[in-house]
């Protein structure tokens, strides 16, 4: 019994870590039901002990009766009622009866004692008793009945052992019902969650809301096709609009350069005009590469990067590398490469060079004087980690226009772009930062 109690106790606090919605009423339920069980038990002590006592006085008040009725019918002479009072004493030990003086007489009533039961061999015991006096022949007499009370705690010790035990049978009754029912009625809630946990709005793959028979489920599902609508919809003029300003813009800034490049060589030029114009190639070069990584992310985003091969990783990571050895030398960064196996990947090799060679540059870019960058490969993850003294914000590191670092700030595409090239192969993508050191990893699936 207690141990299938025990069990109660444990699974209620385990529903208590659990955090499921249904969960959240049941819990209430059995907490009203326990305290309701608690303060019932000094109610069911009270009924059963009133009630047991009601019988205990019907009881000695017919007793009393056949007593009198006895003494009535049988016209006895005094020596005879003395006899029979004593004899009636021994048998019935429960029954008093004595002679009293006329003013000794008082009302009827009823009362409770706690003395020792020699018969019982209990200390003390509860007594339930009527004090009555009647008359024979002329005589007053005073007649005490006295009924033993029995245990009426242990009555509702074993009732509340029961109702504790039907108790527990409900409430694990409830849970596992609980989780039955849970796992039908939430099953098209799970169906629509796991939907939405798949969508990508870059792979432009609608989709498909199962039908619930559940009329909120079914307005939520009907709420969330036509947001995914809207949103898709919204996403797709954006790219349109992006693709189209991009190849809008090449023409006016491929002239605008070769217009300002014309201007330098023009030897009428003061030393201030040359100056002026000079300064022009900064932002435009800018310009011109945000252009040129904005028509990038649009081709891999329509997905215009279709013919794949098997690419020698080592060699396209080699080539890049030794392209980018100046730039790390000027930064005064070293760059170490500790891959030894070879590494073959299926994709494309102008992507892949594109993302590696923004992996590099951004491990030099976020790096320290006199730091380092470390290339290491265990299959299937590839790592670029490099030397630094802050982390990049994880938050923002992935976005479009939005520096990662506000130390070395920058037009936010680099990392976006790595990301989409490995949102293209379905390649995962991690940033870590442990032991001053920013580590990116990338899983080759």
């Amino acid at each position: 019994m207690w141990k299938l109690f025990e069990n109660h106790i444990r699974l209620w606090l385990q529903m208590g870590i659990m955090s499921k919605l249904l969960n959240k009423p049941l819990r209430a339920f059995t907490l009203y039901a326990l305290i309701i069980l608690i303060l019932s038990i000094p109610a069911y002590y009270w009924v059963v002990d009133t009630i047991w006592l009601n019988e205990l006085d019907v009881h000695n008040k017919t007793v009393e009766g056949h007593i009198k009725d006895g003494f009535k019918k049988n016209n006895l002479s005094s020596n005879q009622i003395t006899e029979a009072i004593n004899v009636w004493s021994q048998i019935q030990p429960g029954v008093k009866i004595r002679q009293v003086q006329p003013f000794e007489v008082k009302k009827d009533s009823v009362y409770e004692v706690i003395r020792p039961n020699k018969y019982a061999n209990e200390v003390g015991e509860r007594f339930r008793g009527r004090s009555t006096y009647f008359y024979i022949q002329g005589k007053p007499y005073h007649l005490l009945v006295e009924t033993n009370v029995e245990e009426t705690h242990e009555t509702v010790i074993a009732i509340a052992v029961v109702t504790i035990l039907f108790f527990s049978l409900l409430v694990i009754g409830f849970i596992l019902l609980n989780r039955k029912i849970s796992t039908q009625i939430w099953r098209p809630f799970k169906n629509t969650l796991n939907q939405l946990k798949s969508f990508d709005l870059n792979s432009q793959k609608p989709i498909k809301l199962a039908v619930s028979d559940i009329e909120e489920f079914e307005e939520l599902n009907q709420v969330l096709t036509k947001l995914i609508d809207n949103n898709i919809a919204v996403y797709n003029q954006q790219k349109q609009f992006t693709e189209n300003a991009s190849h809008e813009l090449q023409t006016p800034l491929a002239l605008l350069k070769s217009k300002i490049d014309l201007l330098l060589q023009d030897k009428n030029l003061n030393k201030k005009q040359l100056e002026l114009i000079t300064t022009l190639n900064t932002p435009l070069a800018r310009v011109s590469r945000i252009n040129k990584n904005l028509l990038l992310l649009a081709k891999i985003e329509n997905h215009q990067y279709s013919d794949e091969q098997i690419i020698h990783l080592n060699k396209v990571l080699n080539e890049n590398i030794e392209i980018l050895s100046d730039y790390a030398a000027n930064k005064q960064v070293s760059i170490e490469n500790l891959i030894k196996e070879t590494i073959m990947i299926n994709g494309n090799k102008h992507l892949l060079e594109i993302m590696l060679t923004n992996l590099l540059v951004n491990a030099i870019k976020h790096n320290i004087e006199n730091g380092m960058i470390g290339i290491n490969y265990q299959a299937p993850v590839f790592s670029i980690y490099n030397s630094a003294t802050n982390s990049l914000n994880k938050d923002t590191l992935f976005k479009r226009f939005i520096s990662a670092s506000s130390q070395s700030p920058n037009n936010g595409l680099g990392l976006s772009i790595v990301k989409e090239i490995c949102n293209r192969y379905n390649w995962t993508i991690n940033y870590t930062f442990t032991n001053n050191q920013h580590h990116f990893s990338i899983t080759f699936q």
